[in-house]
């Protein structure tokens, strides 16, 4: 998905409110995702297999739903293989460092799918806007990340790229849930409510990120995030129409007999059991 002016980008970030579908319902989103979850173990073991490499990035406005796209994807699968890294605020040692080099060791070995809550794309996105670098080193870092990320494909890791991109109006309705809600509130920061007010600056980022980074080898996919349910499931399956893989074929499992109890007894051991609450 190319991106190669300003005018189409915005068009096909923000869809008129006439082309966008009525929202899924729960019983076809549940229905539509323990489908598209069978497919993803089947991608998980053939990943395990044949020794493959797979990065996901994903990147979005605050409240467009990353969290809950990536729940939706490794909800079924193990977390020995499909890795999920969300890293903290870089320490002294790593702000002395080249930029990108503390995203490095988190690349996928063999067998593995990482997934990337956010990326070295801060630099592009949070950091230049809310002035954590300057635009010197946004631009540094926006003309070397293509020949970064060639190399990462050339060490045959399957780079995918994903931007979630949601309403102004919908990002405000679900900030402010995260302000009435308590099971939400731990998601709304600090910098999540500066970043609020600057939505124009994030769209000049967003844009400038896209025109720089947007290459044949590792383009950006843009997902419309204002139904939530929906955008799950088009991600996955987008993932899986990138990903060659294949059905693993397996020997047919039945389970061994469990050995005879032989005189053991149940200890009475003094435990506190649970009361039964519901």
């Amino acid at each position: 998905m190319g991106h190669k002016d300003e005018t189409t980008r915005e068009k096909d970030a923000r869809p008129a409110a006439a082309e966008t579908p009525e929202k899924l319902d729960r019983k076809s989103y549940e229905r539509e995702l323990a489908t598209l979850a069978v497919e993803t173990v089947k991608l998980q073991e053939w990943v395990k297999r044949e020794g493959r490499k797979i990065c996901i990035v994903f990147e979005g406005r605050d409240g467009a739903g990353k969290g809950g796209a990536i729940k939706a994807l490794t909800e079924r699968v193990s977390p020995r293989t499909f890795k999920v890294i969300a890293l903290a605020a870089p320490t002294d040692r790593e702000k002395s460092q080249m930029y990108i080099q503390r995203y490095l060791p988190h690349l996928p070995a063999a067998g593995e799918v990482v997934i990337f809550d956010r990326s070295w794309y801060n630099r592009a996105g949070v950091e230049r806007v809310m002035g954590f670098c300057s635009d010197e080193h946004a631009e540094q870092f926006l003309t070397m990340t293509p020949a970064v990320e060639k190399a990462i494909i050339q060490s045959g890791v399957i780079l995918l790229k994903y931007w979630l991109e949601v309403s102004p109006e919908e990002q405000t309705r679900r900030l402010s849930s995260r302000i009435t809600d308590g099971r939400k509130i731990w998601k709304l920061s600090d910098m999540d409510l500066k970043s609020y007010s600057r939505w124009y600056d994030y769209s000049r980022a967003r844009d400038a990120m896209f025109l720089a980074t947007d290459t044949p080898w590792a383009p950006w996919f843009v997902v419309r995030s204002d139904d939530k349910k929906r955008a799950r499931l088009n991600i996955m399956k987008h993932i899986l129409a990138q990903i060659p893989y294949e059905d693993i074929d397996r020997e047919k499992i039945e389970l061994p007999k469990r050995q005879k109890a032989e005189g053991y007894k149940e200890p009475n051991y003094p435990f506190k059991w649970i009361e039964e609450a519901f």
